[in-house]
C-alpha cells in the first residue's frame, strides 16, 4: 500500500488527496498524519526537505512535491485522466502552477506570524507576498469564466485552484470572497461536482457572500 505522508491542514496535501479521491486510487493509499516541525518525526528522513506532502511507494521509494505526486497519481491510473496528453496538458499545468503559487505565497505570510516573534515580524513581506496573491486572482477573475468554463471537471489544475482558494478561506477568513464573484460562483461549481472537496476541508464551511453578517 501507498503511504501518504501530510497533515489535514496542508493544501498540498489536500490536492493530493482529492486527485486520489478522482482517480479512484483512495483504497489504494494509507494516510499517515505528519508533524514537520517535529525533530523526531521521519518525514525528514523520507523527504530531506521535511516538507509534506510525500508518498512513500511500495518499494520504500518516496515521492515529492505535490505536482511529482499528481503525475505519479495520475500515471497509476493509466494516463491522461487530471493531466492532458498534448497540447491540452499546458494549460492545466499553467494553471497548477498558478495555484501552487497562491498556496506558496499564502503559507509564507501564514508562517511570518507563527514562527517569528511579533518584535521581528516583516510587514513589507507579507504585503509582498499578499500582491502575489491578489494579481493572480485578478488574472483568474478576469479569465472568467472563459478560462474555467470547461474546467469544472476535476483535472491538476483546478483540483490545485479549488484548494489554493480553499486554504484563502481557512487562514484569511475567506476575505477575496468579497472581490471575486466569479471565481466564488466556480469554486461553487467545483465542490458541487468534486465531493472530496467538501470532505477535505478543514474548519467551518465558509459563509455564502449573501449571508455575510453586516459590519
Amino acid at each position: 500500500m501507498l503511504v501518504l505522508r501530510s497533515s489535514p491542514a496542508s493544501p498540498f496535501g489536500r490536492k493530493v488527496k482529492i486527485a486520489a479521491e478522482v482517480l479512484d486510487l483512495k483504497s489504494l493509499i494509507n494516510l499517515q498524519e505528519t508533524q514537520t516541525t517535529n525533530p523526531d518525526d521521519s518525514i525528514r528522513q523520507q523527504n530531506p526537505l521535511g516538507k509534506i506532502p510525500a508518498l512513500i511507494l511500495e518499494d520504500g521509494n518516496v515521492l515529492y512535491d505535490s505536482r511529482v505526486i499528481v503525475e505519479y497519481l495520475d500515471h497509476l491510473a493509466g494516463g491522461g485522466k487530471i493531466l492532458p496528453i498534448g497540447e491540452a496538458r499546458f494549460p492545466v499545468l499553467r494553471l497548477q502552477a498558478l495555484a501552487d503559487g497562491i498556496m506558496d505565497a499564502g503559507i509564507l505570510q501564514v508562517y511570518e506570524n507563527r514562527f517569528r516573534p511579533a518584535e521581528y515580524r516583516f510587514e513589507d513581506w507579507k504585503t509582498y507576498q499578499a500582491a502575489k496573491v491578489t494579481r493572480a486572482l485578478d488574472s483568474l477573475e478576469a479569465a472568467c469564466p472563459a478560462h474555467l468554463t470547461q474546467l469544472s471537471d476535476a483535472d491538476a489544475g483546478t483540483i490545485t485552484l479549488a484548494c489554493a482558494l480553499g486554504y484563502q478561506d481557512v487562514r484569511f477568513a475567506g476575505e477575496w470572497r468579497k472581490s471575486y464573484p466569479k471565481l466564488v460562483a466556480w469554486l461553487d461549481s467545483f465542490e458541487a461536482a468534486v465531493p472530496s472537496f467538501a470532505a477535505t476541508r478543514v474548519g467551518p464551511a465558509p459563509i455564502p457572500a449573501k449571508e455575510e453578517p453586516l459590519r
